[in-house]
């Protein structure tokens, strides 16, 4: 097999190739070669010869650490696949590998600007060392010599997610009645839903979507000014009250609990201030005890669709001998166990396996929603940033259900606001030295739905694209369009942060810092993303 050799005329070293029409050909081979071609890259730059790496792409499994050190070896001979790593994609500062480790490798690029190496035709790369010299690199623990992932990608799959799969998932306003909800909502979502001063006001649910705001966007759009420009929505319905015996009927709530369940998160609503005009279904404010109120409604809801599961999973699974659904009636055992006996709901369990979250989401039980408890101060209270009930609330919730995030706002003063011009708004927020609460609680909505989302961007339109966390590149470019996950070829991403330092997308390439992507790549909240794709071929008319 050839190496990097040389060339006095040139002075560069030279990539041998050779190539046919199934793969590289071996030494040694009794199939006929092809002529070789050459295919010229710039000297590196001098280094002393005991720092001057073994193989010249160390960078390309950066997570192995028999080719990150040079001339480091492991005690057993390396394979073959490493004394000559293959190349699947354009190397860069940060390079990842999406191919396997084998000698025929995959479509490819050569740059000469950037030094980087890979190969358009199929063929293997040699490394510019002897066989002496490999057999006299120092030993290293085989301990410490990882192999890379066999499979494409970092070789880990992604943590199942409890909830319904999808981008145009909702998340629900829910609370006792005259806690707020509808004013929220209004100021929310900039609407005129009815906000009275008895229960049950709001029958029906009200939805709208608000936009999510987002800097970066923001840039974006002030630095390409298209005449489209569309940021992220988040879908928010306002529900009808709920009270004691909700489950049962009372109330008209298993109507109202049927609006939560077509949800997939939940705003919990708490009334945290006093105002002797605005009755309470309770007649006294106190936020645990209704927090307690709504958790018990939605847990004996699950409870009431729990039993019947199990009836019938039993009559199936265990009297009718069906070993496939055996273990399913298993995990609605251990579910029934921590909803009906321990009394507690199935999110603040938080050790579900990934067949224990298939069962969930295929019932998607209330007590499995995500929450984000609201707390609705006066005006004063929020200015002042103080209050009676809110260190008790923050402490129930650190309690019981660990990690859920605690949001104070002012329903008054965010109505306040809203009828204000844009000067008066900056001026008093200055002067009582506060801010809205809004922005913080529609993203912490967004992201309690497990989304987020990557932009498009140029001199016609900018625009945030809604995707599930862990979401891959190919199926990100699909809600762009499915012809672009079908022919899917690759995904140029630039990080928002190197655009934004660079100023330009040519300096982002200058830096290095542009990546191509490959049909394994996990696309990251924010990416600035390009996807290049072929168009899928019509069937042909008979």
């Amino acid at each position: 097999m050839s190496v990097f050799e040389p060339r006095p005329e040139t002075g560069n070293l030279h990539l041998l190739l050779r190539l046919s029409r199934s793969g590289i050909q071996e030494p040694g081979s009794k199939r006929r070669r092809r002529p070789r071609r050459h295919l010229s890259l710039p000297p590196p730059a001098p280094t002393p010869r005991e720092t001057r790496p073994s193989f010249l792409l160390a960078q390309v499994y950066s997570g192995n650490p028999l080719l990150q050190q040079p001339h480091a070896r492991t005690h057993a001979p390396p394979p073959a696949s490493l004394r000559f790593p293959c190349v699947t994609f354009a190397l860069g500062p940060s390079p990842r590998p999406i191919g396997k480790l084998r000698p025929a490798c995959s479509a490819g690029w050569l740059s000469r600007a950037t030094g980087s190496v890979s190969a358009r035709a199929r063929g293997l790369l040699a490394v510019g060392e002897s066989a002496s010299e490999s057999r006299n690199r120092p030993s290293l623990p085989p301990s410490q010599a990882t192999m890379p992932p066999k499979k494409g990608g970092d070789g880990l799959k992604p943590h199942p997610i409890v909830g319904r799969f999808g981008t145009t998932l909702k998340i629900g306003i829910v609370g006792l009645p005259n806690v707020g909800k509808s004013t929220f909502f209004n100021v929310l979502t900039k609407s005129q839903a009815a906000a009275e001063n008895f229960p049950f006001c709001t029958i029906d649910p009200n939805e709208s979507r608000v936009p999510v705001p987002d800097e970066r966007f923001d840039f974006l759009c002030q630095y390409h000014k298209p005449p489209s420009k569309i940021p992220a929505f988040l879908n928010v319905v306002d529900i009808a009250g709920l009270v004691k015996g909700a489950h049962a009927g009372q109330g008209l709530g298993n109507a109202f609990l049927s609006h939560i369940s077509a949800c997939d998160g939940i705003f919990h609503l708490l009334r945290s201030f006093d105002d002797d005009d605005i009755t309470h279904i309770e007649g006294s404010v106190a936020p645990v005890r209704d927090i307690e109120i709504i958790h018990e409604e939605l847990r004996l809801k699950d409870e009431e669709m729990i039993m019947p599961i199990i009836d019938k999973l039993e009559k199936v699974a265990v009297r009718g001998g069906d070993k496939k659904l055996k273990p399913e009636y298993d995990i609605m055992c251990k579910i029934k166990s921590w909803v009906i006996e321990e009394k507690k709901p199935v999110r603040f369990y938080h050790d579900w396996n990934d067949k224990e979250i298939e069962v969930l989401n295929k019932h998607l039980f209330l007590t499995s929603k995500p929450m984000i408890y609201l707390v609705n101060l006066s005006e004063k209270d929020y200015i002042r940033k103080k209050n009676k009930w809110l260190i008790k609330i923050k402490e129930w919730v650190d309690k019981h259900d660990p990690g859920a995030l605690v949001i104070p706002f002012s329903g008054a003063l965010e109505l306040k606001l809203q009828e204000m011009s844009a000067e008066e708004k900056q001026k008093y927020l200055e002067e009582n030295m506060t801010q809205s609460a809004l922005p913080k609680i529609i993203k912490a909505g967004y992201a309690a739905l497990q989304l987020e989302y990557f932009f498009t961007a140029g001199p016609d339109e900018v625009r945030a694209w809604t995707i599930r966390k862990g979401t891959k590149a190919p199926q990100a470019a699909g809600k762009i369009h499915t012809d672009f996950e079908k022919g899917f070829i690759m995904a140029e991403v630039m990080k928002f942060e190197d655009f934004k330092e660079g100023g330009s997308e040519s300096a982002v390439k200058a830096a290095g810092k542009y990546r191509q992507q490959g049909r394994n790549y996990i696309v990251e909240d924010g990416d600035v993303i390009f996807f290049k794709f072929n168009t899928p071929q019509q069937p042909k008319k008979k």
